[in-house]
């Protein structure tokens, strides 16, 4: 299970590194999801399904929908 753990947590870092680093706001917003849904999945594998939960519904839905539903708005504003 540790392994599990480890190879999680690496993909964790490079996705986290990948949002960082991305420049175009609709691709960060998904790789944002991804992170969510890594993160979910570390949570899971650490006995923690009601912070698993919280993150599937904050980290992989509301908060890129959020990104994508701010960036229209201020493009629209120009």
């Amino acid at each position: 299970m540790s392994v599990l753990i480890a190879v999680v947590l690496t993909l964790v870092l490079v996705c986290g590194a990948l949002v960082v680093f991305t420049g175009n706001v609709q691709r960060q917003a998904v790789t944002l999801s991804l992170y969510g849904l890594l993160m979910t999945l570390l949570f899971v594998l650490l006995s923690a399904p009601d912070v698993a939960l919280s993150q599937v519904v904050a980290g992989t839905a509301v908060v890129p929908l959020m990104v994508l539903l701010t960036y229209r708005k201020i493009r629209g504003l120009r």
